[in-house]
C-alpha cells in the first residue's frame, strides 16, 4: 500500500534511545499518520488522540489500558488504542507499523 499526495516531515520521532522510531505523514485531507519500526523490547506510550495501529511486519504485543491480558497482532492485523489512554508494547523481533490518528 501506498500514500498518494501526502507530505512527509523529515524530522524522525525517536523514543527509547532510538529502540522506536516514525516518521509522521498528512495526508491531502489532513489525515495524520506515522509510519515506524520498534525493535525487540517492551514500551509504553500515551495517546490524546484515539488510535488505529497495523502491523505491517513482524509480531506487536498489545497491553491496552483497562485490560489485564496481552494480545499478539501479526501482519495485517490491527488494533485500536481510546483518546486520552495509555498502552504497552512489545515485541521479540522487528514490527513494522502503520499508526492512524482519528481525530473524533
Amino acid at each position: 500500500m501506498e500514500f498518494q499526495n501526502a507530505t512527509i516531515i523529515k524530522k524522525a520521532n525517536i523514543y527509547y534511545d532510538g529502540k522506536v522510531t516514525s516518521r509522521t505523514i498528512y495526508l491531502a485531507d489532513g489525515t495524520r499518520k506515522t509510519l515506524g519500526i520498534i525493535m525487540p523490547g517492551e514500551y509504553e506510550f500515551g495517546t490524546a488522540a484515539k488510535e488505529q495501529m497495523e502491523v505491517l511486519a513482524g509480531t506487536l504485543n498489545a497491553l491496552l489500558h483497562g485490560n489485564e491480558t496481552w494480545v499478539a497482532y501479526g501482519e495485517g492485523q490491527m488494533f485500536e488504542v481510546p483518546a486520552n489512554s495509555r498502552f504497552k508494547v512489545s515485541t521479540d523481533g522487528v514490527a513494522d507499523y502503520c499508526c492512524s490518528y482519528i481525530e473524533e
